[in-house]
């Protein structure tokens, strides 16, 4: 008997019983495309979402502020040495001309006078209060640690618009699950300056009205107003303007009040941290975060597969007891087969390639079933990420993950197929065509 032989009498099998096939295939199909989804959406966790977070992401970031030098310590690169040291533009290109560094964001923040929105909801109108806004680059929120809560990012370019943090929730008295209340509120705030004289009078504000338009959790600086840079800039350009310089009211005398350093990837973190501290300046970075993460990640993914491994087993077992039913069914066609020649290993194949059938077809349905359904997943995901202001992430399926699930669906096919396909090769004919 050739293999063609042996496919067609597989063929025959599988359409005399086309019920039995259908619900086989479907259950192999199933647990591909759990398989493939699982692992889909668990190699992009890991190399897609951890990827863009460690380069040039916020857990590649790096925090820079000011810092005393060290007075026996010289600095022999730095031609204009002294204290302290102060974070400007010269600072800035000097920390991103360093190895390693993708980019640096200027963080400004400024002290502002602010007149609430309304009344808390215990009815008590707050009196105008200070409060600090934060000011960094809005058009690349991916590399910012900034997070979304509800509504979105103020406009980069923007100067009417603001983001709150939970700070200022607690200030009005707004449960954090109530934070959509207070978008589309308007707040006005204003940067004083000196004008002359020792009394308050002397003080003049430069005041303007922002409308809210997120509720924000942001790590970029101790403040509850998130703003785009040029609002910052341009209120402590006010206050600088004053008589005194802006020092009684406390304005810094460093044009930025620290730097976002985002590093080429998280193995780089380390050696960036040690050269902007030989700069002179002192750096905190969340480099360890990410490792955990990775750890957790790589367990989620084990569990993951794990199911999928299972669900193709119960689809292996379930092949199994098919083709058992197919050895009893067919008792008589086995024993004509070897009553007119047929050896076992004719037999045998003739069950292994109906087994192997239904693996395959199985596989290749689940396998792109799974492909879509992650992609789906993705798109989900996707939306929620835009809607918090981040970069979505596409789901990228590896060639080797479909054509290895088609593999192993075939593969546990033939294995569940095999005990039958022995137990019908085994059959004698006498007892084959003598049996019901």
């Amino acid at each position: 008997m050739t293999w063609r032989d042996a496919l067609a009498l597989a063929l025959t099998g599988v359409r005399r019983r086309l019920g039995r096939a259908t619900l086989t295939v479907a259950a192999v199909a199933l647990a591909a495309a759990l398989l493939t989804a699982l692992l889909t959406i668990a190699g992009t966790a890991e190399t897609r979402v951890l990827d863009e977070l460690s380069r040039g992401g916020p857990l590649a970031g790096i925090q820079v502020a000011a810092a005393e030098p060290d007075p026996g310590q010289v600095d022999q690169d730095d031609p204009e040495p002294g204290p302290p040291k102060v974070l400007d533009d010269r600072a800035r290109r000097r920390i991103a001309a360093l190895p390693e560094v993708r980019s640096v964001i200027p963080v400004v923040t400024a002290r502002m006078y602010v007149v609430a929105p309304a009344e808390r909801p215990d009815g008590r109108r707050l009196d105008p209060f200070l409060e600090t806004a934060v000011g960094i680059d809005l058009s690349q929120p991916s590399r910012l640690p900034v997070t979304v809560v509800a509504g979105r990012l103020p406009a980069p370019g923007s100067a009417t618009e603001v983001a709150v943090t939970s700070g200022w929730l607690e200030r009005l008295a707004i449960d954090g699950g109530d934070a959509a209340t207070v978008l589309g509120t308007e707040i006005e705030a204003a940067a004083g300056r000196l004008d002359g004289g020792p009394g308050p009078d002397a003080v003049r504000g430069r005041w303007v009205r922002l409308e809210i338009v997120g509720v924000v959790a942001q790590e970029a600086a101790s403040a509850n107003l998130l703003v785009p840079l040029a609002q910052t800039t341009a209120a402590r350009r006010w206050t600088a303007a004053g008589t005194d310089g802006g020092r009684r009211l406390g304005l810094s005398p460093s044009p930025y009040d620290g730097l976002l350093v985002v590093a080429d990837g998280l193995d780089a973190v380390a050696r960036v941290r040690a050269r902007i501290t030989e700069v002179g300046y002192s750096t905190s970075a969340p480099e360890n975060l990410i490792a955990s993460v990775e750890r957790y990640v790589g367990v989620v993914e084990i569990v993951l597969t794990a199911i999928g491994g299972i669900a193709l087993l119960v689809a292996g077992l379930g092949i199994t007891n098919a083709l058992l039913a197919a050895v009893r069914e067919r008792r008589r066609e086995i024993g004509v087969l070897k009553a007119i020649g047929a050896r076992d290993r004719d037999v045998l194949a003739v069950f292994l390639v109906e087994a192997a059938g239904l693996g395959l077809v199985g596989g290749v349905l689940g396998a792109a079933a799974g492909y879509v359904s992650a992609r789906a997943v993705g798109g989900v995901v996707n939306g929620y990420l835009h809607e918090q202001g981040l970069v979505g992430v596409t789901p990228g399926t590896p060639v080797g993950v479909l054509f290895g699930v088609v593999a192993g669906s075939v593969a546990l096919a033939l294995l569940g197929g095999t005990l039958p396909a022995l137990r019908a090769a085994r059959l004698p004919a006498r007892e084959a065509v003598g049996g019901t």
